[in-house]
């Protein structure tokens, strides 16, 4: 069995080396942020967030530790400190599963099927169940306002992470942006 450290490293090169925009704070391979965007179909498409990850020592027998930075309107996301609810997370985490899951499998299905029954933003979970159209539209709004490309910049400007910006893969999602997207 490898240990720990390794697994780590192997998972983190996974995501350095993938679509994923992937920042290490202080060249840490324990903590970093991702550039998660919205799956398409759903009213999350067309958001950006950073997502903050840290892996504990334990790594990959527990569970990492996941948190959108910037806002998202999400039944099982608390809106202020951007923690994750999700089972394959928080108790169903198995070493077979990496981060490259957690990006590609884990988060999109979360987006795309909201479980309002056991929520952490509760007025998310109501307003889901009560009116899915109002629900929607208010992600769209959420997505507008907090999830576009400058907002995910500024997300937690106030650390100093930010000059740390690893660009492998960034280059991939430049040519993706739709023509005149941009704000002056």
């Amino acid at each position: 069995m490898s240990s720990p450290k390794r697994r780590i490293e192997t998972d983190v090169m996974k995501m350095l080396m993938s679509d994923y925009e992937v920042t290490l704070v202080n060249d840490n391979m324990q903590e970093f942020y991702v550039r998660f965007k919205g799956p398409s179909e759903t009213p999350f498409e067309g958001g950006l967030w950073k997502v903050h990850v840290e892996l504990p020592d334990q790594y990959p027998y527990k569970s990492p530790s996941i948190g959108f930075v910037n806002r998202i309107f999400h039944p099982n996301i608390d809106e202020l400190s951007g923690s994750v609810c999700l089972d394959v997370i928080n108790q169903t985490w198995s070493p077979m599963f990496d981060m490259v899951n957690i990006f590609e499998v884990f988060l999109p299905q979360l987006l795309r099927y909201p479980n309002p029954t056991d929520p952490l933003n509760g007025e998310a979970a109501a307003l889901l169940m009560r009116d899915q159209k109002s629900y929607d539209k208010k992600v769209k709004e959420y997505v507008a306002k907090y999830a576009n490309k400058e907002a995910a910049e500024e997300a937690g400007e106030d650390s100093d992470d930010e000059d740390e910006m690893s660009s492998v893969g960034s280059f991939k999602s430049e040519d993706e942006e739709p023509a005149g997207q941009m704000e002056v």
